[in-house]
């Protein structure tokens, strides 16, 4: 039987490069952006990978 887990995925794999290209640039927002659209963007970034994984 195949093992067809999300995680072999190549568009997981580069939903994850996503999440970590989004924490990364929004690491140098201004502090005053950290609880609006920081929050929002990298919730955005996670979901992806999330709906990627439930199929």
């Amino acid at each position: 039987m195949l093992n067809l887990s999300h995680k072999s995925l190549d568009v997981y794999q580069i939903a994850l490069k996503l999440v970590n290209d989004v924490y990364g640039v929004t690491q140098r927002f201004p502090k005053e952006e950290q609880y609006v659209i920081v929050s929002q963007l990298r919730r955005a970034a996670i979901s992806v990978c999330s709906n990627i994984a439930e199929g």
